[in-house]
């Protein structure tokens, strides 16, 4: 398939190298010293073991238009840069391009094709005024989820911490040849990606964590097994994560797996610094409303209290203002809570 992986950051550079190493024709569209050191050195993969995976064989541009019409373009940026992307992927696009987005949280697309009274609405906190609807309509996307913990270590160079898993899916549950499709090339590049009926529920699955365990560990330094294993930020995920449930099944979503469950799984990735802790420590733009804000928002729709959730939310959006002062030099500028 000819691939278009949209950021080079430590899940698109992860999956690009796996996806080209298969076989599939890849380019990654990147900027700066991403884009440099893939040009000169391709992408490499760091294993847990040590041992290395280069995928010499890729393509690199910040131009979509040169990289022209694609078979499967890849959104491997995060939910807050996704607005400023929108505009520029319809080049990659063809008739029958497949677009696969690779966020963390609520997508922006959630409501499309969601069924009862829910149906078609825009989720203000991840796509304020529809601007990536637009642009990228919800009709090209196959839902996915993204398990793997990564970290980019050099521009070109991401270290895989553990894990495999893609699920996939339609947004309305069927098993489209489309579908099979991206799940077929992302096995064979050598991830689990099983055609879930139910994509919703995976994606509450994975941000019941991350709605709990990013924030806290940017607002304490943690590693995921410290925040867990320490009486009271673990008392805090669990207050968080029993609000988040209550959200999900107003949304007609039960979770799979128990809540003592997931605190457990992530207690056992160990010593690892969630993304937010990451992107604090590098002075980079937090991921908070497609986590946080597009949760608490589907809260007051629904009716359902989450003051455990508004405190955090409230929290990390002063340190993400903070972080931000910093990097600009400026003075902290809060926006009205429930605002991009």
């Amino acid at each position: 398939m000819k691939i278009a992986v949209v950021g080079a950051g430590a899940i698109g550079a992860y999956v690009g190298v796996r996806l080209a190493l298969a076989g599939e024709q890849v380019t990654f569209i990147a900027r700066g010293a991403n884009l440099e050191a893939l040009r000169a050195r391709g992408a490499r993969l760091v294993l847990p073991d040590g041992s290395e995976q280069v995928a010499a064989n890729v393509a690199a541009t910040s131009d979509y238009a040169a990289a022209g019409p694609q078979d499967l373009v890849i959104l491997a940026v995060k939910a807050h840069q996704l607005g400023a992307v929108a505009r520029e992927v319809p080049k990659l696009v063809g008739p029958d391009t497949i677009v696969v987005p690779m966020q963390n949280g609520i997508p922006y697309w959630y409501f499309h094709r969601h069924g009862g009274a829910f149906a078609g609405r825009q989720v203000q906190a991840v796509d304020p005024g529809g601007h990536i609807s637009v642009h990228i309509p919800a009709e090209r996307v196959i839902g996915c989820v993204v398990y793997p913990a990564t970290e980019l270590i050099a521009p070109g160079v991401v270290k895989l911490i553990e894990g495999d898993r893609f699920p996939v899916g339609e947004p309305d549950g069927a098993r489209s040849a489309r579908v099979t499709r991206v799940a077929e090339c992302f096995t064979r590049a050598g991830f689990k990606a099983p055609v879930l009926d139910e994509i919703r529920a995976e994606i509450w699955l994975k941000l019941w964590g991350n709605l709990t365990f990013n924030p806290i560990s940017a607002l304490t330094r943690a590693t995921l097994v410290d925040l867990c294993e320490d009486g009271g930020t673990r008392q805090l995920a669990v207050e968080m994560m029993t609000e988040a449930q209550d959200v999900a099944r107003a949304y007609g979503i039960t979770m799979r797996v128990s809540l003592a469950k997931r605190i457990a799984g992530a207690a056992k990735v160990g010593k690892h610094k969630t993304s937010m802790l990451q992107d604090v420590e590098a002075g980079r733009t937090l991921e908070i409303d497609a986590l946080l804000g597009a949760v608490v928002e589907l809260a007051r729709v629904a009716s359902v209290a989450t003051p455990h959730l508004d405190a955090v939310y409230a929290l990390t959006r002063l340190l993400a203002a903070v972080t931000e002062a910093e990097r600009q030099g400026t003075a902290v500028a809060l926006h009205p809570l429930g605002t991009a």
